[in-house]
């Protein structure tokens, strides 16, 4: 399959259980290491996305996911199985690219998105801790 957008290709894909993180580089030189976590709530499959836009399911206690295994899709993709179970999300070096490159936004949203919904997560209250020593001083 040769690239037809100007999406940088993927040359190597490396999985840190011990820090739950998954580690991607591109040809482009740009490497990322993205959380478990973070790759497992925002699987493109039909349990997080929803069957149409509105369904989408808030991903929570996904604090310690890690991945057990990787499994190729052709030329193109992965399918990552998450410790959770979830294991139908297809992962193309496109979204990979995408989910690196817009990490910290995507990231930012998502712990909006929980604390709106009333969902602690171990960052949030770190943010919490930081904001009240801060207005401390």
């Amino acid at each position: 399959m040769t690239n037809t957008s100007n999406t940088p290709q993927l040359t190597a894909l490396t999985l840190h259980q011990a820090s739950r993180k998954l580690e991607i580089t591109f040809d482009s030189g740009e490497t990322f290491l993205l959380s478990c976590e973070y790759l497992r709530v925002y699987s493109q499959s039909a349990d997080v996305t929803g069957h149409a836009p509105g369904q989408e399911v808030l991903q929570v206690g996904k604090e310690s996911v890690n991945i057990t295994d990787i499994t190729p899709v052709g030329n193109y993709a992965v399918k990552l199985h998450f410790d959770d179970g979830h294991d139908t999300g297809i992962y193309t070096w496109v979204r990979l690219y995408e989910l690196g490159k817009h990490q910290a936004d995507n990231w930012t949203d998502y712990l909006r998105r929980l604390m709106r919904a009333g969902h602690p997560h171990p960052e949030l209250e770190q943010k919490k801790s930081q904001s009240q020593i801060t207005q401390l001083h």
